[in-house]
């Protein structure tokens, strides 16, 4: 007995260099798909960081205008809007995106910010009180399905 478990034993001897070289194969196959796909991540995460930033700086100016009686002209600066909401960075640095621009009038007011891949994103708000998003990649052509986000 002890003779055929020798015997079994010198017969397997691994695997063949077509097998591990199949198996290679594979995996370069899967990391092709799924490496792109990884990629792409960190712009997205920008871009949606941005996005989130403008919503929240509309948040404040709102707050603000709140305060003032309806009256946006008394929040037209990123440190007024820094007051309202601490979070809001107003100058580029530490890789986060930022509040770029804010306008008013006494009526309407658009807040713009800027990702750390350069896209900017834009809330606007009309004197009768639409709403209007829209964005431009950095190399100034729309960013945007429909040019809104």
């Amino acid at each position: 007995m002890l003779h055929k478990l020798r015997q079994r034993a010198k017969d397997e001897r691994g695997f063949t260099l077509i097998e591990l070289l199949v198996v290679i194969l594979i995996i370069g196959i899967l990391a092709a798909i799924a490496i792109p796909s990884f990629i792409n991540q960190k712009g997205k995460a920008s871009d949606a960081a941005a996005k989130e930033l403008a919503h929240t700086a509309q948040v404040a100016i709102e707050t603000c205008a709140t305060d003032n009686n309806g009256n946006y002209t008394n929040c037209g600066t990123s440190a007024i809007l820094q007051g309202y909401e601490s979070t809001i960075q107003t100058a580029a640095g530490n890789n986060n995106a930022y509040l770029s621009a804010v306008v008013v009038t006494a009526n309407s007011y658009t807040v713009t910010t800027t990702s750390t891949t350069g896209d900017t994103y834009s809330i606007s708000r009309s004197g009768v009180g639409a709403l209007t998003r829209a964005c431009t990649d950095a190399a100034g052509q729309t960013a945007c399905v429909n040019l809104t986000w």
